[in-house]
């Protein structure tokens, strides 16, 4: 069952039923999901859960396979993203990207870095000719623009101190912040982070968050980010996304998913010698079957197959009739063994109040589902 979204007073970005498949591999399954205008959203959840899938798929990168994308400007224009080429979203739906390798110009100042953002403006106040060579007025008035919200940005991000310094010479944290400040210089109404604090040091993590709450406070703009550092989501995050194996498991502010035992169990985790138990306790006899059995040779390579020679189809034996399947063991998602051992706790304490057996009472429940 998917979990209910939260739904913001004034959403600018809805995604509905999206769904991403790679040949017999669901990367996202029927996920559902709101970002509120003027509010970050973090989108968190375990490694290979399907975060920046999801990233893609909004920007462009990756066309849906299934699902709807809509993103409402301030003006009240609806865009269909799912249905938009990647170098619109960023020029008509005004939605900007950074990603989780920093993609700047070391070679380039800093100042040169933000300019570059702004490309597409000074072109076309050159006519898209050499009237900027030729020093005609128009194109005086934008450029003179350009640099000054630049230094706007740089000021925002505490670097104008090293405005003429490269790209490349300053620290890390200080990267991060520079690729932010040149999202910023787009004028986008969405700014999709992708693990801003990644590799971060406290002093780093703490003037990326004053950053971002600024942007969400005095400059109009909406954040969905991505990230694995809690203490950075829980701290600036209006509205937390979690998702697990491509779906959504909690959605909610910051207070109520760091409580969900179904976030603890997927995103922080089970031990792995709890997970027997876990098992044991939901009466999932078939993954412990799976655990204790040998691979499953009819959707494996056989045992004459290599990575290192011969062709890929002789690795790749797991194909049938409808294409490549790779699927997900039942009863694997954490998030659904804490939801079972949950329902099989609460038939229990039923059965002790009303001495009526709680199993019975539950199995019937699941029959009427």
């Amino acid at each position: 069952m998917a979990e209910p979204s939260i739904t913001p007073a004034d959403p600018i970005l809805n995604v509905e039923h999206l769904s991403m498949k790679f040949g017999g591999l669901t990367a996202i399954g029927d996920l559902s999901f709101q970002a509120g205008r003027g509010q970050i959203t973090a989108l968190i959840g375990p490694n290979g859960a399907g975060k920046t899938t999801v990233f893609n798929c909004i920007t462009g990168f990756y066309k849906p396979t299934e699902g709807m994308i809509t993103l409402t400007r301030r003006s009240g224009e609806q865009l269909l993203l799912e249905r938009m080429a990647d170098f619109r979203i960023t020029a008509k739906a005004k939605v900007a990207r950074t990603f989780q390798n920093i993609r700047l110009f070391s070679g380039m100042s800093l100042l040169e870095n933000l300019l570059v953002a702004q490309h597409n403006q000074l072109m076309q106040a050159s006519g898209f000719t050499v009237l900027g060579l030729l020093g005609f007025s128009g194109y005086r008035t934008a450029a003179a623009g350009a640099i000054e919200l630049a230094k706007h940005w740089l000021e925002k991000a505490d670097l104008v101190d090293r405005a003429d310094d490269p790209a490349g010479s300053l620290p890390y944290g200080a990267q991060r912040r520079l690729e932010i400040a040149r999202a910023m210089c787009t004028g986008p109404e969405l700014l999709c982070l992708d693990e801003p604090a990644a590799g971060l040091n406290p002093n780093e993590s703490a003037a990326l968050n004053r950053l971002l709450m600024d942007i969400r406070d005095n400059d109009g703009a909406s954040i969905l980010l991505i990230e694995h550092d809690m203490s950075v989501v829980m701290q600036i995050s209006d509205h937390v996304v979690v998702l697990e194996y491509g779906r959504k498991i909690s959605d909610g502010n910051p207070a109520s998913v760091r409580s969900d035992p179904k976030v603890i169990a997927a995103y922080l985790g089970v031990d792995d010698e709890e997970v027997e138990e876990v098992l044991v306790e939901v009466g999932d006899d078939q993954v412990i079957e799976e655990l204790d059995a040998e691979p499953d040779r009819a959707h494996g390579p056989g045992d004459s197959a290599s990575m290192m020679a011969g062709p890929v189809t002789d690795s790749i034996g797991h194909s049938d009739d409808h294409g490549e399947r790779v699927t997900v063991s039942h009863g694997a998602s954490k998030a659904e063994q804490v939801e079972a051992r949950a329902a099989r706790k609460r038939a229990a304490a039923s059965e002790h109040e009303t001495g009526k057996p709680g199993a019975e009472r539950a199995r019937k429940g699941e029959e009427r589902n």
